[in-house]
């Protein structure tokens, strides 16, 4: 009798806003050639649609229609750029990374409905040679059978620092009293939330990014599926 094929490996990599998750979890995709799941441009792609079509996101009927009917597409960029959003067929790239998307994503997570809508669709990712999954419930709930896992953390301060210079340089209009007090907040609801709540999966390896060079954070993350 054949011995039942193994599962295709995951990293997960959940942590709050600002914490690195993105840049660290393309990088460790990257190195290991796996394939990559932005889970939170899924969420923010149909807060981002919600808005677009003047929905209550305290509606959760609504917004759950929302979910289900709307077409997110992400595609490869041909100059090594940043990987483009489309929302409905519109390239949604820059609006879902604004703080004011964030708290939509941050809204909708919230509703029991939603999250289930998408379970299916973040799974499909799960696809050989391996994944990185990079979210907020990867390891708690999406890929609870994953077996590498990694939480990532900074403090307040610092992430808001991130976000208000990643914001800049795309041109964007902030603050960074504001990006705080946004983040203070969106930290409270995902961690309060009755569905899926933001914290460390059990075994995961808890980082704490705050000061820590991005190569050096790298390294450790690499080091839970590539040990030495």
């Amino acid at each position: 009798m054949s011995k039942p094929d193994k599962p295709v490996p995951v990293l997960a990599i959940d942590g709050p806003s600002g914490s690195g998750k993105g840049t660290i979890s393309r990088a460790v995709a990257e190195a290991l050639g796996w394939h990559l799941l932005d889970s939170g441009a899924i969420y923010r792609a149909v807060g981002y649609a919600a808005s677009m079509a003047g929905i209550d996101l305290s509606d959760a009927q609504a917004v759950t229609r929302c979910t289900e009917t709307t077409r997110i597409v992400f595609r490869d960029p041909k100059d090594g750029g940043e990987t483009r959003v489309v929302v409905n067929g519109h390239d949604a790239t820059d609006e879902i990374r604004t703080e004011t998307c964030g708290a939509a994503a941050s809204a909708i997570a919230a509703i029991p409905a939603v999250r289930a809508a998408l379970l299916d669709k973040q799974r499909s990712f799960r696809r050989p040679p391996g994944l990185v999954a990079d979210g907020r419930d990867m390891g708690t709930i999406v890929f609870a059978d994953a077996p590498y896992k990694v939480f990532l953390t900074a403090s307040a301060d610092e992430r808001a620092r991130r976000r208000y210079k990643q914001l800049k340089e795309k041109g964007l209009a902030v603050t960074l009293s504001t990006l705080l007090r946004e983040i203070e907040a969106r930290d409270e609801r995902d961690a309060t939330r009755k569905v899926a709540p933001l914290r460390p999966a059990t075994g995961a390896l808890i980082i704490d990014t705050t000061g820590i060079p991005v190569d050096a954070v790298i390294a450790q993350v690499l080091a839970v599926v590539q040990p030495a």
